[in-house]
């Protein structure tokens, strides 16, 4: 069984989270908190697997807390479920190594699937919140495209995938055919060491 930690200074909805995830046989909700000044010591307490973390909560916010919980050593998924959207929280988040980012007004069904998704090894993201990554990535790709070893023609391909083109669009304006285009990605994946666009996102983000 999944041991799962929250922290929500709402207290109403810490209440329905942990009746929603408890909902699943596959995971627990072990405590709840309201602030996560006592982060460390919480986690050290029940050894969770994942941690739903707030953001703007009294004492310390979440993202300084998500900071204390890495520093610490500690290795679970942690996801940010927050209301706020903009491009600063969004970034210090994944920068300080936060697995996923989804806002509160998710749907609850959608949210087991997030924690599905982050368990295995995913980096679930609002839609919105996706859009917005992909918009901070391509203002700086050339930077963040070049450690990877990726070929002149895997930083086209990818830059081109992060401003929003199809696999179809990509041919079309590098004159190649789908099959080469497929074939980029999966190198471009590969060296990466990600199974998805939104994986990659994250990846290059954080270098």
């Amino acid at each position: 069984m999944t041991k799962i930690l929250i922290y929500e200074d709402n207290s109403q909805l810490r209440e329905v989270l942990s009746i929603l995830i408890n909902s699943d046989p596959k995971y627990l909700v072990q405590a709840a908190y309201g602030h996560c000044a006592n982060a460390i010591e919480d986690i050290r307490k029940h050894v969770p697997d994942l941690v739903l973390m707030d953001i703007d909560m009294p004492f310390i916010n979440g993202i300084s807390g998500l900071k204390l919980l890495r520093d610490s050593g500690f290795k679970g998924k942690i996801i940010m479920l927050t209301v706020f959207d903009d491009n600063v929280n969004v970034l210090e988040a994944i920068k300080a190594g936060a697995n996923g980012y989804i806002l509160k007004k998710t749907p609850p069904a959608k949210i087991l699937e997030y924690i599905e998704d982050a368990l295995n090894g995913g980096a679930p993201m609002t839609s919105s919140i996706a859009t917005q990554v992909l918009h901070m990535l391509a203002d700086g790709k050339a930077t963040r495209t070049s450690s990877f070893n990726l070929s002149a023609r895997e930083k086209e391909v990818l830059d081109l995938l992060v401003d929003g083109y199809s696999y179809k669009m990509i041919a079309d304006k590098l004159y190649i055919s789908m099959d080469t285009v497929r074939s980029h990605i999966k190198k471009i994946y590969e060296k990466l060491q990600v199974n998805s666009k939104s994986e990659a996102v994250v990846k290059a983000l954080r270098n």
